[in-house]
């Protein structure tokens, strides 16, 4: 479990591997949570850390025995809803980050705190505590998803117009982001996704935009 990360992270999973997993918005783990999100940032914990470990043993035993990934989905969904919990600030949070996610992260940060009618500093601590960063930095976050996602690694890219395309102020401040996010060149990811490809033709995950190298 993590937060909205700042710094690239590499995982995987050990063979063979049975698992069942949510994927949510940025504000979307906040109900869950004990502690504020930016605690968590960059800093991952499993879930018996932040749940305590009988609960998650007693969920991980109904999952393991299961019949099949539909029942596993539905307990999973069952435990959320039962640990749902109020949040301040999430309706702020969420219509704040939706803008952002809408126009790609290319929205001026001051457009969301006067249309919310707060201040800077509120909206900035309401992010922290609910995403786990401000919303520029999730702005920032938005804006390279985008371009990543916008890559067709079975086609020559133009890097250049990549990254005038989304909104940076040149390629090599586009190579600084890249390097940030994935800890790889562009070159060197554009490398490992065709590696990808022709290993795991057909693979589930071949929509990802970060295979790990």
């Amino acid at each position: 479990m993590i937060t909205t990360p700042t710094r690239a992270f590499e995982f995987g999973y050990p063979r063979p591997t049975r698992s069942v997993g949510v994927h949510v918005k940025p504000w979307g783990l906040a109900p869950f949570l004990p502690m504020p999100a930016a605690e968590l940032r960059d800093r991952p914990v499993t879930l018996e850390q932040v749940w305590g470990r009988p609960a998650v043993a007693e969920l991980r035993d109904r999952l393991a025995t299961a019949d099949g990934p539909h029942e596993m989905l539905t307990l999973l969904e069952e435990e959320l809803t039962r640990r749902l919990s109020e949040t301040t600030g999430l309706g702020l949070v969420r219509h704040a980050s939706g803008v952002i996610a809408a126009t790609s992260g290319a929205v001026p940060i001051g457009y969301l705190r006067t249309a919310a009618g707060v201040s800077s500093t509120h909206l900035a601590q309401r992010f922290k505590a609910l995403v786990g960063v401000t919303p520029k930095r999730l702005a920032r976050t938005y804006r390279f998803a985008a371009a990543v996602f916008a890559i067709d690694p079975a086609r020559p890219v133009d890097w250049g117009e990549l990254a005038s395309g989304a909104g940076y102020f040149d390629q090599a401040h586009f190579g600084h982001e890249f390097r940030a996010f994935t800890g790889l060149t562009p070159t060197r990811y554009i490398e490992v996704r065709r590696r990808f490809l022709r290993e795991h033709p057909g693979h589930a995950i071949d929509g990802w935009s970060l295979p790990a190298d």
